[in-house]
């Protein structure tokens, strides 16, 4: 791990927030020696049938940050989620910060905006972020240096971000018991997954893994923090020395029975705006149902 600034002897404070409705957890990540702190993967609460927007969980972050006087100098997005819309302009609207993607954010625009028939308006450029990273980028939060890992494969835009003795994954891996992310979305690729995961388990042994979802597999109790060497242990899908052709063929029959995730068509379209609902051509919100297009 030498191409990267890992600090194992700074230990960020993590508080979580479970997002029953999608299974999601999101975080705010707080420097030791500063009241600055970071927010990962925001929640924006939808009734898709309903088509109503509203914000409880984001707000209960926005409370915890205030109520604990600290001052938010990021908004992290570690890939566009499928599963979830991000409350992050909400966020940034109440309380500040920088929002920020991986720059393979393009590669997503350029896919989906053909995929929803989006105009010459929808930029495809990134421009919607306030910082679009590049593999081993480091940032600050207060005192606190934070770097960012380009793990692809779940989607092309995927980013690991590590702050000290603590690594956000996003959806490139789950608990142990929960194994991987899906590959079969456009842009993604089981082997470039598998490659990502290693890149992931060469971080220290000690590191601090915090995950974007769980499920409680086999009825357990919902779980969100592991570390690597409880990965490369027990993970049931590249634990104990899984070869790269094995995770592959295990991933494509497993992805080939999966449904599409209940809110992917609202959550691209929003996500890829950087968390801003689309308008129509008179300003209001409105979203888009692109028949026979995933």
């Amino acid at each position: 791990m030498s191409n990267y600034p890992v600090k194992m002897d700074v230990k960020p404070d993590v508080k979580a927030f479970f997002d029953p409705a999608t299974n999601t957890i999101s975080y705010v990540v707080k420097d030791p020696e500063s009241a600055a702190c970071a927010v990962i993967d925001s929640v924006m609460d939808i009734d898709y049938a309903a088509g109503r927007i509203t914000y409880d969980h984001a707000d209960e972050i926005i409370n915890y940050i205030s109520a604990n006087d600290l001052k938010l100098e990021w908004i992290i997005e570690t890939h566009v989620h499928a599963d979830h819309l991000s409350a992050a302009p909400y966020i940034q609207q109440k309380l500040g910060g920088k929002v920020g993607i991986g720059e393979k954010i393009m590669v997503v625009q350029d896919t989906f905006g053909k995929i929803f028939n989006e105009g010459t308006e929808f930029q495809r450029d990134g421009s919607q972020f306030d910082a679009l990273f590049k593999d081993g980028d480091t940032y600050m939060v207060g005192n606190l240096q934070a770097f960012a890992m380009y793990t692809p494969g779940h989607t092309p835009a995927c980013m690991t971000h590590v702050f000290g003795d603590a690594a956000f994954v996003g959806d490139t891996l789950f608990m142990p018991d929960g194994g991987s992310a899906r590959a079969d979305f456009p842009g993604g690729d089981a082997g470039t997954l598998y490659d990502s995961i290693q890149k992931v388990l060469a971080l220290p042994d000690d590191m601090r893994l915090f995950m974007c979802h769980d499920y409680g597999p086999n009825g357990r109790d919902i779980q969100w923090e592991t570390t690597v060497a409880e990965e490369k242990a027990h993970n049931i899908h590249v634990g104990g020395g899984r070869t790269k052709e094995e995770f592959v063929r295990m991933r494509k029959e497993r992805d080939a029975t999966l449904a599409m995730p209940k809110l992917i068509i609202p959550s691209l379209q929003v996500n890829m705006r950087a968390g801003e609902i689309p308008k129509d051509k008179d300003g209001r919100p409105m979203l888009k149902v692109p028949v026979n297009g995933l």
